[in-house]
């Protein structure tokens, strides 16, 4: 096995902010293998970046009325504070938009080219004839020939996973104005997927049946199978790394081209601020190149940059790729246009302090061979029953026991206890399951330490013996402080935050992992703590998750308006309160602005009832002039109330344009007599 890790995140799209799909599906798991291996001692370079040339940052652009570059510098700076706020420790969080990812990928490209490796192929592609520009695969939406979603994009339906070319289909539409797009001619640079088949069958089918995760196998196993077909490595955009060849204006890099060569761009950036050589982690036998990712870019990671990285010869290819599945919220598919999402960064401002608990959380429902479903009262129950009643109260207990008794000096017990005997047994658990990228079973091997130091608390009563045995009692407490120590140790990839506040109640710093599987004393006899030890967790009150509920249910709400401007409906009220309502047609027969008042206007009003006075708040919107004789609906037995020493005697029927202008609701019919009832 190598000393030296390469490892890899998928590329967030900079078109958006991160939600807990991404941080459970892909980045959580790759930050604990990455301080894993810290702590084993290889030499880690764990790199990641936004993708700011994808299609979905100019559909955000549009949608927003700005510019791509406006998109990606404010979604990046977003992501970037989103992820250091949650403990992901990556070596290097660069941009695709940077200059070295530009001088990189299409260094990449003119080496393939130059050798020979692309194909140029003319091609009918959709064109928009009233926008003017080809059509990327994802500004053209249609019928999925696979499930029958009429939402499907043209490289995939969302709704049942299949990978689609616009080709398949039915009915398509172009996004950018809604038209039937035209085939037309285009010219573009093509990677022969099918001249690498054998390679990657050997490579993966052969050499990776054994050690790769099944999905990941499966997946790729199905796409040799079906046979590989050359892929467009260019397109015709104007948003993305130009392709460095003369007459080919208007064209860029395939996204998936150029995205995953970030990985090696942000590599040479990072390995030129801290005395590196890039080609140690790319280019050496001696590296390991891993890939964390979602499902969804298995093909891309398995198939297409491996095909692209043989292409040019000089590359390693990935030891493996731990593909996860996808991940669930409140038993529905997190959708960011919907906005059914717990968000990242409004997860660090509503949870301060807290980042650890959703980290526990997610890694705990990590969605590793299958979907897998986040609820806040499952998230709560982790936090109440797992973090704070055996993780944190044995940690609490264990400090103020030594303070309270042994004034802060942890006190002599037997070194060879076989009570110490479970600190190397968890230690090794949880490597072995981290080095088979098992998550959920290795943070279970960490919390069983928790709950075995827990129990011997329990078992032992040390609150009681120091009463009768201060010996017996010395030696439990002795024990406590090594497992306790040991905990602060072995929770550090999985919640760094909370692994650093155990190393300050101790007074200790980390160990490397060598240490905890075969170090029986991880702190000396006689050692100081600190005096004051703060808790770890604190218990998540009802009304928080029910605030969090309520706001995932408000969501759900605003999805079914069809108007997003509409407000929500108000409190609901019986038949009774509304049979009390007297709404009437009326006419305005006088109108006159209020002195003093900008927006106020006085008006006697014909209600066939009577003649009454009503103020309102018209005049922004309009002349007294142009109200006069005008038909109205009036709300007939609101009780009368003074405005600016007027009292006004009902409350007019009115709407609000888009402009913010105003409205009379009137009757249908012109004609109507005035005091007909509305109901």
């Amino acid at each position: 096995m190598s000393n030296r890790k390469m490892i890899t995140a998928a590329l967030p799209y900079a078109n958006g902010p991160v939600h807990i799909g991404h941080l459970a599906g892909v980045y959580i798991p790759a930050d604990v293998y990455a301080r894993f291996q810290r702590r084993l001692g290889k030499e880690v370079a764990f790199i990641c970046g936004s993708d700011e040339h994808g299609i979905p940052i100019t559909i955000r652009a549009k949608k927003e009325g700005v510019t791509p570059q406006d998109i990606v510098d404010k979604y990046h700076e977003i992501i970037k504070k989103s992820f250091s706020d949650l403990g992901i420790s990556f070596d290097e969080y660069s941009r695709t938009t940077s200059k070295k990812h530009y001088e990189t990928s299409q260094d990449f490209f003119k080496v393939l080219y130059e050798k020979g490796k692309f194909t140029e192929e003319i091609s009918e592609q959709y064109f928009d004839e009233q926008a003017g520009e080809f059509l990327a695969d994802r500004y053209i939406v249609g019928t999925c020939p696979n499930c029958g979603n009429e939402n499907a994009y043209g490289d995939q339906c969302e709704k049942c996973g299949s990978t689609l070319s616009p080709s398949e289909l039915i009915n398509p539409k172009s996004m950018l104005s809604g038209n039937v797009p035209i085939l037309k001619d285009t010219k573009n640079w093509y990677l022969p997927l099918n001249e690498y088949e054998d390679f990657l069958n050997e490579w993966i089918i052969e050499g990776h049946k054994d050690d790769w995760k099944p999905n990941v196998y499966g997946q790729v196993k199905s796409w040799l199978n079906d046979g590989l077909k050359p892929r467009a490595m260019t397109r015709d955009l104007n948003w993305g790394v130009p392709v460095p060849l003369p007459n080919a204006e208007g064209k860029v890099l395939y996204v998936w081209f150029d995205a995953p060569i970030g990985y090696i761009s942000f590599t040479k950036e990072w390995a030129e601020k801290n005395g590196k050589d890039w080609k140690d982690y790319w280019q050496s036998e001696n590296s390991d190149l891993i890939h964390f990712i979602g499902k969804d870019n298995i093909v891309f990671h398995c198939i297409i940059f491996p095909a692209m990285m043989k292409a040019h010869g000089d590359y390693i290819m990935p030891k493996n790729v731990p593909a996860f599945e996808f991940l669930n919220l409140e038993n529905d598919k997190i959708s960011t246009s919907r906005n059914w999402a717990v968000w990242a960064h409004e997860y660090v401002e509503e949870f301060p302090g807290q980042q650890d608990v959703l980290r526990y959380a997610l890694l705990s429902s990590a969605p590793e061979t299958k979907d897998n479903n986040f609820t806040w009262k499952d998230f709560q129950t982790k936090n109440n029953s797992e973090l704070v009643g055996i993780f944190g109260n044995f940690i609490n207990r264990v400090a103020v026991l030594i303070n309270k008794d042994f004034e802060g000096k942890v006190p002599e017990g037997d070194i060879n206890a076989p009570e110490l005997e479970e600190i190397s047994k968890r230690a090794s658990e949880v490597k072995n399951f981290l080095e088979n990228y098992e998550f959920r079973n290795a943070l279970s091997a960490f919390m069983n330490l928790a709950r075995f130091g827990n129990q011997y608390l329990q078992n032992e009563e040390p609150w009681k013996t120091i009463k009768v045995d201060v010996e017996k009692t010395k030696h439990t407490l002795f024990i406590g402080a090594q497992v306790a120590v040991a905990l602060g140790n072995l929770a550090e990839p999985f919640l760094p935050f909370t692994a650093q506040k155990i190393y300050d109640i101790f007074n200790v710093e980390q160990l490397d992992w060598t240490s905890l599987e075969n170090s029986k004393v991880l702190i000396e006899a006689g050692h100081q703590i600190v005096e004051k030890a703060p808790l770890l967790f604190s218990k998540i009150e009802d009304s928080v998750i029910e605030a969090q509920i309520e706001k995932l249910e408000q969501t759900k709400q605003n999805n079914k308006k069809t108007n997003p401007n509409a407000n929500p409906m108000k409190e609901e009220i019986s038949f009774d309160d509304f049979a009390k309502i007297d709404l009437r047609t009326a006419t305005i027969l006088e109108a006159e602005k209020v002195e003093k008042a900008d927006k106020l206007l006085k008006f006697k009003v014909d209600t066939g009832v009577d003649i009454r006075t009503v103020v309102s708040g018209v005049a922004e919107s309009f002349t007294p002039e142009e109200l006069i004789g005008k038909q109205v609906m009036i709300l007939l037995n609101l009780a009368p109330r003074k405005i600016r020493g007027i009292e006004s005697q009902g409350m007019f029927l009115l709407t609000t344009k888009p402009d913010g202008k105003l409205s009379f609701v009137t009757p249908d019919d012109s004609n109507v007599e005035n005091g007909i009832e509305i109901g």
